[in-house]
């Protein structure tokens, strides 16, 4: 698999890999709470925040990931130097997460996570679902450039679970090709339909959760690194209005 994809990853050897991802960063430590994270004020440049941390864990990566949410949430995001970052990462990428988001406008991971360019390797589509190509995309980020840790991101006010909690209900046919892509989210409508509380939130978080258990179904390259413990597979919401990132248990 190696063999395959670097012809065309760009990446260069394996030495130079390991290099590229030793710039790239991380965070030291294990915890996940903002305040045992360095580099959580903001004031620094992203250069000088940047901690020379080779091949990051899986929760290393997940700490990084949610101190920079924190810093999101308060204002303190990290400035950058485009024009600086750009040029170091001509050669090759590193980056230490791979996100599945959804494809709505108001969820960017490189913002809500305060992650710079090259930091994360970000897959979308409606409804944050696993499909063929997205899992394929996902295999090139583990396997080559040494991505360990996947999050599955929803949020909350999703229009493609809220479209399929609707359908459940409704005979009316949808248009287009949005059946399909439906289809993959109803089954957490179906499965939270009678739960309490928020009947949308629940088939939120249900979608994530689906997510999260079908990657590594879908895919060996992710299923060795999850049995491994190379690679962590998570998931959360993001809340809209607050802009809190919430792991849910899967």
């Amino acid at each position: 698999m190696q063999g395959v994809f670097s012809m065309t990853c760009g990446c260069g050897d394996e030495s130079s890999v390991k290099s590229r991802r030793s710039a790239i960063g991380g965070v030291m430590g294990m915890g996940l709470a903002a305040a045992s994270i360095p580099f959580v004020t903001g004031s620094e440049s992203r250069a000088e925040a940047r901690t020379l941390l080779e091949s990051p864990t899986p929760d290393e990566a997940l700490a990084a990931l949610m101190a920079g949410n924190e810093r999101y949430i308060k204002g303190n995001m990290i400035p950058d130097d485009h024009v600086s970052t750009r040029a170091r990462l001509v050669d090759g990428q590193a980056p230490h997460a791979i996100i599945l988001r959804c494809a709505d406008s108001r969820v960017s991971p490189e913002i809500v996570f305060d992650q710079g360019l090259g930091e994360i390797f970000v897959c979308g589509v409606a409804g944050n679902i696993p499909t063929p190509d997205i899992v394929a995309s996902m295999e090139f980020a583990v396997a080559v450039l040494g991505s360990g840790l996947i999050v599955v991101m929803g949020h909350s006010s999703c229009g493609a679970v809220d479209a399929a909690v609707k359908h459940i209900d409704s005979v009316e046919s949808l248009p287009g090709s949005l059946p399909g892509l439906v289809s993959q989210i109803l089954p957490a409508a179906i499965e939270t339909k009678d739960s309490s509380g928020d009947r949308l939130q629940n088939a939120i978080a249900a979608n994530v959760v689906n997510g999260m258990q079908r990657l590594p179904k879908m895919s060996e390259i992710l299923k060795d690194g999850q049995d491994a413990g190379t690679l962590k597979i998570v998931g959360g919401v993001y809340d809209l209005k607050s802009g809190r990132f919430n792991l849910v248990e899967g």
